[in-house]
């Protein structure tokens, strides 16, 4: 009956495993190509807008900042001819911009822009659009695919990235259930392994991080990875220079767990080892708080509104994710593995599950900031990449609340684990001794001995209901908690719902435009109440796209000609984004006739036209006219 009960177990272990390493698999699949984070809100020209004369550089907008390489933006002419000089740079706009100059003398035509760059949040954007300058034209430059942060690099960086934050929860949740719920467990090496190997698992992901950070940025092949300039280049970033940082926390890291290992398990005198406690416990709070900032600081929680505040939340969440996924494991762990030294005491679990719960309280406080941070909307809770997969990993946590309160129930039933024979039997028989005689056969009966104490501990412990129950539920938390670290890895690569709100706002790239757009022609009629105050203000703007316009205003009188007035004035509004009144600068052209050829509309859209005229010098009126922009 024991065989067949360990052996139904197994399975159902075996099961769960494989099942949640597909959906591991699944979940950060799905994170490459990475989404954009910074959100492309303008460009001048205006994407598909005709200008009449070429400008003199072209410029891009984005939500947030972003850092340019010498190939950022790149002008391609109707003939696939590079039409941009110099480097691109940062324009008025500071960090939120990026500009590059343009050569003289570009000829008629559709011309294609290029863009990537790196978010301030460190992930890749890229993208393209396109222009004309007097009319559209057949063009033989494709609009390019992004390629940053896809492929086969996309996908390794993706998967470094998880093993960065389980190594994290590990190390972390492992260290706190040693030092604060189970200090005798420090000397058993199952569990030290764990501590031992969540640092591991975070040096080699680190490196790995770094050493993909540029061919991820830059759409790379996997061979630039091993390109040392380019690894310079990135310790030169926010993001290289976090990485960075990780590492030499991560060397102080392996200090602490030297110390936790050696010197502190050693330590048989009350007073020091206290002593030595305080220093351990402040040491790792250091070091566990820095590890968690080098992720606030170079990612979502770095940029956006309320990002001072939303950094040190993030290190909160990040610190009560580890203490309790982490501990999780070690609780598990501690449960399989610790029967042969008497088991894991009540009072060491029943201690894991007071700081258990306050992880999940700061969890969920500090979650619940973060998400109405970075979703902004309901809409986009359901509507974009980011809010539907927050919702699956509420669900996940609410889930994992659920196996928690279980695991709660089965730790206030917990009997105090006994010392059993055949643990004794263990240490009287250890394996290779030899109770009597010499050779073989003494060595053969001595790991028989300590085979069947071994099997006679493992009964015992499954004897135990209280105990077994606990494993379960316990192994069921640890299962939902691994998917649920894999949703927070993708999560971190999604474009958050606010950007993909204003993306979705701004418009997106479209392919060139085949026709001439058609002028606007507005007729407003006017009366300022005065003497010869009324009239009709003609209106034409060609060629009523985003960019470079030209706008022509005649005043004409009752009589049906054009006639003198001693002001006018146009203004445009877009109230939708809150841009303007942008005023229009006339110029007299001839009786009754005033004109500009420099019109700036950044963006289309539904744009409320001003046009105020005074006949006197107290009668004055404005019509107002909503028109659109393409």
């Amino acid at each position: 009956m024991q065989k067949a009960h360990g052996g139904s177990r197994r399975t159902a272990v075996r099961r769960a495993l494989v099942l949640l390493a597909a959906l591991v698999a699944v979940i950060i699949g799905a994170a490459a190509p990475a989404s954009a984070h910074a959100a492309l809100l303008k460009t001048t020209p205006g994407e598909g807008a005709v200008v009449k004369t070429a400008p003199t550089q072209v410029e891009l907008t984005f939500s947030e900042g972003v850092l340019l390489s010498d190939d950022s933006v790149r002008v391609l002419s109707p003939d696939g001819r590079r039409a941009d000089t110099g480097k691109p740079h940062a324009a008025a706009g500071g960090a939120q911009t990026a500009a590059v100059a343009l050569r003289s003398g570009l000829k008629d035509g559709t011309y294609t822009v290029a863009w990537k760059a790196v978010s301030a949040d460190s992930h890749p954007v890229a993208g393209a659009f396109t222009f004309s300058i007097g009319a559209p034209s057949k063009t033989t430059v494709a609009l390019p695919q992004p390629e940053a942060g896809g492929g086969v690099v996309g996908t390794l960086y993706g998967i470094a990235r998880y093993i960065s934050y389980a190594g994290y929860a590990l190390l972390v949740g492992a260290a706190v259930f040693l030092g604060v719920c189970w200090p005798r467990g420090a000397t058993l090496p199952p569990m030290r392994r764990l501590v031992v190997g969540g640092w591991a698992a975070m040096v080699a992901a680190t490196l790995a991080l770094l050493m993909l950070r540029a061919p991820y940025a830059n759409g790379g092949g996997l061979g630039d990875a091993f390109d040392l300039s380019a690894i310079r280049d990135v310790l030169d970033t926010r993001p290289g220079a976090a990485l960075l940082s990780r590492l030499l926390l991560l060397a102080a890291g392996a200090v602490f767990i030297a110390v936790l290992f050696g010197t502190y398990t050693k330590r048989e005198d009350p007073v020091e080892r206290q002593d030595l406690a305080w220093g351990l416990a402040i040491g790792g709070t250091v070091v566990a708080g820095g590890l968690a900032a080098t992720w606030a600081m170079s990612e979502h929680a770095s940029v956006g509104i309320q990002s001072s505040i939303a950094m040190p939340v993030d290190v909160l969440h990040l610190l009560a994710m580890a203490v309790w996924l982490g501990g999780l494991v070690a609780l598990l762990t501690a449960l399989f593995k610790g029967q042969d030294t008497q088991g894991i005491e009540r009072e060491a679990v029943r201690r894991f599950s007071r700081i258990g719960f306050g992880a999940v309280v700061t969890l969920v406080s500090t979650g619940v900031y973060q998400s109405w941070r970075q979703v902004g909307s309901w809409n986009a809770l359901v509507s974009t990449s980011y809010g539907q997969l927050l919702c699956v990993k509420v669900g996940l946590v609410v889930l994992l609340v659920e196996l928690a309160w279980l695991s709660r129930r089965w730790t206030a039933r917990l009997g105090e684990a006994k010392r059993t024979t055949a643990t004794t039997a263990v240490a009287k028989v250890p394996v290779g001794a030899r109770p009597e005689g010499d050779g073989e056969r003494a060595d053969q009966l001595a790991r028989q001995e300590a085979a069947l104490a071994r099997t006679r501990a493992k009964k015992a412990r499954d004897a135990d209901p209280e105990r077994t129950g606990l494993r379960k539920s316990v192994l069921a938390e640890v299962v939902v908690a691994i998917a649920v670290l894999a949703v927070t890895t993708v999560l971190t690569n999604t474009q958050p719902g606010r950007a993909a709100a204003e993306a979705a706002t701004a418009g997106t790239v479209t392919a060139p435009a085949t026709t001439t757009p058609e002028p606007l022609d507005v007729t407003l009629p006017f009366d300022t109440g005065g003497p010869k105050g009324k009239g009709t203000a003609d209106v034409t703007l060609d060629p009523a796209t985003s960019g470079q316009n030209e706008l022509h205003l005649l005043i004409i009188g009752t009589d049906g000609n054009a006639r003198d007035v001693p002001e006018v004035k146009v203004t445009f509004t877009l109230t939708a984004k809150k841009i303007g009144p942008l005023p229009v600068t006339l110029g007299k052209i001839d009786t009754g006739h005033w004109a500009s050829t420099n019109v700036q509309l950044p963006m289309p859209g539904q744009w409320l036209m001003a046009v105020t005229v005074r006949t006197s010098d107290i009668d004055q009126i404005t019509e107002t006219k909503t028109v659109k922009i393409n």
